[in-house]
């Protein structure tokens, strides 16, 4: 029997307002109440999410984090006349897995196992091998002249998008980034880190591809972080690829060559292994300043060696200690490890680095003292389970540490990691605040400098990792003063690891009527949800929170008593006053529902015109033939399969 077997009502991460939508592929124009800031004006707001083309059955295993990549977009577009008007856009990131899928009618289910089938200790390995099974027999069938589409990588492409060097980036750390098209967010085609598909030859820069001197196997080794990291001021892109294979982690610097006049081959590190990991681990995210890197390795491992071990591919093993490598950015094989209590961060806030002498006059292991990194940290794996609605019960029991014990949460957490000492110390570690806290977003041009104030998702009634049954949903923005809670602490130190320096609550924070301005937090109306937050600075700002907040929000009263989305339920955009956390300067509303997604990113109206030419796109063709599977064929042969493991 599998999980899916037990399941009696439809998976909640897949109704509601967490449901797919069709693609609205193209600009349509949104009314709005309000003003919009000038700071909009010709740039775009651009969010990924898993968006399941396939979803005949919602009561199948599924995981919040699955899904074909969907962008959903909204354009400031100027007018002649000075004003500005909103155009929402929303299309599928036509990925090899997608366009398979859509020439495919047989297909009823995903292509790509679910992250809950590799997660739940209930799977039985039969189960799992079958899953892994039905994908590399896909996979292989799309090779055959009756298949439209052949799968040589298999990101989805459903996690995040960003910016870098004239091309706009969706990315998934199941494969390469995928270039889109802004504003109307085309497919371009995949990014091996030197040039990406539908690309003139003229746009290709000299050098190693991901993963190609790792090994042969690229559609493994080519997997890169699905948060790569822009330095404001280099523009270079830093990333680390994961592996199933020793040494398990390596790292990549990628220069900014587009608009440049380059007389030499700019600085670029490609594929370096980082030293000291001694086994496969799902690594999400890492630290970055503007001469450190933070590598993360957490006690949550993404193995299939598991299997062997009778365990789940993807497990969390709580007698085992966090690891944190630290090195310099140019340097990765001088990484020193510091070891601490078991956790899971899924992301980082803001890392920055204290220095002897400003500006710099000494090499780097003579001038950086220590690293500093806030992160969204939390004391286990459970997120990972909710979030395919499985039972943590079911998940193996705590065992014997040398940590103390903690309970369950999720909080902006502060890390210093200690260089000048020839011991590898770290000096501070405890939460700034008890509030959960997670989707953390920061001024991009402190992105690897210390931020003041760290913007982010927080929940009322619940936690991020305790949702079972009914799904995280957002119900407050909170802004967090992280330097006033790290200055308050040297006066009272917390008690390391457990420790907390604002222990107030999310309902005592909206209540408080004292000066305490710490912590501000904007609550939504009942029954709104929003989505991770995405900062813009005024133009004119004399402080760093001086800007807006740019979120997705959804209205839940448009559900039907079943819980299923109407047909017409539409979502909206909110420019929130980001120095109050309390005024709405605009809502956008958008011409159909935005579902619950992952994370966006902002780009500029020099982003979109600065963009790289483009040859060609990827498109879905127009008249895909059926298989006819009554003909002696390789095309038959190609469906009759088809049809066997749909």
């Amino acid at each position: 029997m599998t999980p899916t077997s037990e399941w009696r009502k439809p998976h909640p991460y897949l109704v509601g307002n967490f449901s797919p939508i069709h693609e609205s592929p193209c600009l349509t124009q949104c009314n709005y109440i309000g003003t919009i800031p000038s700071e909009l004006a010709g740039g775009q707001y651009v969010r990924n999410g898993g968006n399941p083309l396939l979803n005949s059955d919602l009561r199948r295993e599924a995981h919040w984090f699955d899904g074909d990549g969907m962008l959903i977009g909204v354009v400031f577009r100027r007018t002649e006349d000075g004003s500005i008007v909103p155009e929402f856009v929303s299309r599928y990131i036509l990925t090899d897995a997608y366009l398979m899928s859509v020439t495919t009618p047989s297909l009823r289910y995903p292509i790509i196992p679910s992250i809950a089938t590799l997660v739940n200790p209930a799977s039985t390995l039969l189960h799992i091998l079958r899953s892994i099974f039905r994908a590399f027999i896909l996979v292989l069938l799309s090779y055959l002249p009756g298949s439209h589409q052949a799968i040589k990588r298999i990101s989805v492409a459903n996690t995040n998008v960003l910016y870098h060097d004239g091309r706009a980036l969706a990315t998934c750390e199941s494969g390469p980034p995928m270039r889109v098209l802004l504003p109307r967010l085309e497919t371009v085609g995949w990014f091996d880190g030197c040039k990406a598909e539908g690309e003139p030859p003229t746009e290709a820069t000299q050098g190693v591809a991901f993963g190609n001197d790792i090994g042969s196997f690229n559609i493994l080794t080519e997997r890169i972080t699905a948060h790569p990291r822009e330095d404001p001021l280099t523009k270079e892109l830093i990333l680390f690829h994961s592996t199933f294979f020793a040494p398990f982690v390596y790292y990549s610097v990628i220069p900014s060559t587009h608009l440049k006049n380059c007389n030499t081959q700019p600085r670029r590190l490609i594929n370096k292994p980082i030293p000291g990991i001694k086994s496969a681990k799902m690594m999400h995210d890492m630290g970055l300043s503007r001469r450190s890197c933070v590598i993360m390795d957490l006690p949550l491992s993404l193995d299939p060696l598991n299997m062997m071990r009778n365990k789940p591919i993807v497990s969390y093993n709580s007698s085992e200690p966090s690891r944190f490598g630290v090195f310099p950015r140019w340097e990765p094989e001088a990484v020193r490890w510091f070891e601490t209590s078991p956790c899971c961060i899924f992301h980082t806030a803001n890392t920055w680095d204290d220095l002897k002498s400003i500006p710099e006059t000494l090499e780097y292991a003579d001038n950086v003292i220590a690293v500093n990194m806030l992160v969204c940290r939390l004391t286990s794996a459970s997120l990972v389970y909710s979030a395919g609605d499985i039972a943590v019960s079911h998940v193996e029991a705590k065992k014997k540490s040398i940590y103390p014990v903690e309970e369950e949460q999720c909080r902006l957490y502060y890390y210093r990691f200690l260089l000048s000492d020839t011991q590898n110390i770290i000096t501070h570690q405890f939460a700034l605040s008890a509030i959960p806290f997670e989707f953390p977003t920061i001024p991009q041009n402190l992105s690897m400098s210390q931020a003041r104030y760290i913007y982010g998702c927080t929940l009322s009634k619940s936690t991020f990792g305790t949702a079972l049954g009914g799904a995280a949903k957002i119900d407050c923005l909170a802004k967090i003063d992280s330097s006033m809670l790290i200055r308050r602490a040297q006066g009272s130190t917390p008690t390391p690891i457990t420790g907390c320096v604002d222990n107030r609550s999310v309902a005592e924070i909206i209540n408080s009527n004292d000066n305490d301005n710490s912590i501000k937090i904007f609550k939504l109306p009942p029954g709104h949800f929003a989505q991770e937050p995405r900062f813009i600075p005024r133009y004119d700002g004399k402080f760093e929170d001086d800007g807006w907040l740019l979120s997705y929000v959804f209205d839940e009263s448009q559900l039907k008593q079943d819980g299923f989305a109407r047909s017409d339920a539409k979502s909206e955009l909110w420019v929130i006053d980001a120095v109050t956390m309390e005024k709405v300067m605009c809502k956008i509303r958008l011409p159909q529902r935005v579902p619950y997604g992952l994370h966006g990113s902002w780009f500029s109206e020099q982003d979109i015109l600065n963009q790289r030419p483009v040859d060609t796109i990827r498109e879905v063709p127009c008249n895909f033939k059926k298989i006819n599977t009554n003909k002696l064929s390789l095309e038959a042969i190609y469906g009759k399969i088809l049809n066997y493991v749909h």
